[in-house]
């Protein structure tokens, strides 16, 4: 089914980049330090003052001490100006946020790389899919272990000028070779940004080749997955030259990758670059070629009417039809009131999935998630490309990792609040997600505001179940957090 493209509506802004790192954020109060301009002077130099003179040298002193006081006035006005999330004059006095509240934009990602990157896409003027395309793409390079351009993606796009919800698919899983998973990242991601990105491809992909080519330091989770998991397959990419990890804080590189991304970058066509990519994968793998290729595709998300609104999910072969199907069931039989922690789900392997969520004031939403199935994937790097293959090869396979979701308020609203939630790390994404947002329909009204701030108010470590990020629109703010609080790096302006 066709989408029409919307596009997302912005009012011009001032912008001001915050510099500061997600676990250092305070309140948001403006308190500059500047010279006191009622400090004590020097006034000494009695000789050779006549006693007629006094009266003329206290009048020049005091229009010197009132002229410093007007000047560092202005300077700290003009600097305070440019302080307050871009405003064209100061804030209220009083005027405060709490971290992870920003008035127009934010974003949250597992590596504090991408989402510093995807804050500078929207401070450039880019909407919540520039952002969010250009830190999947970052998270591409600096998370091998969980996602890159040999992974699946799904992701749900709300547009807050419309008030329509979008899902993206990757279509059904496919055979690269045997054991191997067909790469789908990039051309699903490019499908993407071209039906509703602003800014232009190739500005995307400057951050996450740059990052590609001259080295990225190694954060705690992929440290963490290189310790547990070992270096097999993975080297030299991943290793030092002795065939040990790379620990926290090593610098990696990976300059086949950029080559890949500067080639998607100049390509003229999505259908240039991802045959570029599938040739040299073939030629790697030895393969005459491959009739088969990604099918990326945009169709209607799936609804469900409840009385706080609407929500929104994605399509089979996602677990979104069971996640609305357990909502359901358990609107009907518990109402709001959340059930205690659902039994843990008896598998084998917990799908790696990577997630990341962008939002805009005006309640423009996306969401993204992506799988390589295992840690690393099929442990198959590409030496042409630097990319790792999935080993996602199961046709009929349901994406159990994968059910982001939407809630908008009324339809009839179109300032209605806007809350988005994705989980990871868990086998039984539908569950959590479920209980997430039971737990937060249960919120009395005067408590939503609280709530968009803080969170899930169920702990994943109360439940044993995995991370959970939620992004919100309301009161004119972005909001961000995540549960467990702290777990992924959050920027906005």
């Amino acid at each position: 089914m066709e989408v029409t493209a919307e596009p997302v509506l912005y009012q011009k802004l001032l912008l001001w980049e915050q510099s500061l790192e997600p676990e250092e954020e305070k309140e948001n109060v403006s308190e500059p330090l500047v010279p006191n301009p009622w400090r004590s002077q020097d006034s000494s130099g009695k000789v050779g003052v006549r006693p007629g003179v006094w009266a003329q040298l206290i009048a020049a002193l005091l229009l010197l001490v009132v002229g410093f006081s007007l000047a560092t006035w202005q300077l700290h006005t003009r600097g305070s100006s440019t302080e307050n999330f871009g405003s064209g004059a100061p804030q209220p006095s009083g005027h405060s946020h709490h971290p992870g509240v920003y008035h127009h934009g934010a974003i949250i990602s597992p590596a504090a790389t991408c989402s510093h990157l995807g804050q500078e896409l929207l401070v450039a003027g880019g909407n919540v899919v520039d952002a969010g395309v250009g830190a999947a793409l970052c998270l591409a390079v600096v998370h091998p272990h969980a996602t890159g351009l040999g992974a699946m993606f799904w992701g749900l796009f709300h547009n807050g000028s419309s008030g329509n919800s979008t899902a993206l698919t990757s279509g059904p899983a496919q055979t690269l070779a045997p054991g191997l998973g067909m790469p789908s990242g990039l051309p699903t991601l490019r499908l993407l940004h071209t039906r509703f990105g602003r800014l232009p491809w190739p500005r995307l992909l400057v951050g996450p080749s740059t990052l590609a080519q001259e080295g990225f330091l190694v954060d705690m989770p992929l440290a963490r997955a290189l310790a547990a998991q070992g270096t097999k397959g993975l080297c030299p990419l991943l290793c030092h030259t002795d065939g040990t990890p790379l620990g926290f804080g090593a610098r990696a590189t990976n300059p086949k990758l950029a080559d890949v991304l500067r080639r998607a970058a100049l390509a003229p066509t999505p259908d240039f670059a991802k045959d570029a990519l599938l040739s040299l994968l073939a030629r790697d793998l030895g393969l005459e070629g491959s009739s088969a290729e990604p099918t990326p595709a945009l169709e209607p998300a799936l609804q469900l009417p409840l009385a706080e609104g609407v929500l929104f999910t994605t399509p089979s072969p996602s677990a979104g039809p069971e996640l609305l199907a357990l909502l359901e069931a358990a609107l009907q039989s518990t109402g709001t009131h959340p059930d205690p922690c659902p039994p843990p789900l008896k598998a084998t392997v917990t799908p790696m999935s990577s997630v990341l969520a962008t939002v805009d004031s005006s309640g423009s939403v996306l969401l993204l998630t992506s799988s390589l199935n295992s840690s690393f994937g099929s442990r198959h790097l590409s030496p042409s490309t630097g990319v790792l293959l999935s080993n996602l090869v199961a046709k009929p396979a349901i994406s159990t990792w994968s059910c982001p979701l939407i809630l908008r308020g009324s339809p009839y609203d179109t300032e209605a609040d806007v809350l988005g939630l994705v989980a990871s790390g868990t086998p039984a994404v539908a569950s959590v997600m479920t209980r997430a947002l039971i737990s937060h329909l249960a919120e009395p009204q005067t408590q939503a505001h609280h709530q968009a701030q803080q969170g899930p108010t169920e702990s994943p470590s109360t439940c044993g179940q995995g991370t959970v990020l939620q992004v919100a629109a309301h009161s004119e703010h972005a909001h961000v957090s995540s549960v467990p609080s702290g777990c992924c790096p959050f920027q906005g302006f």
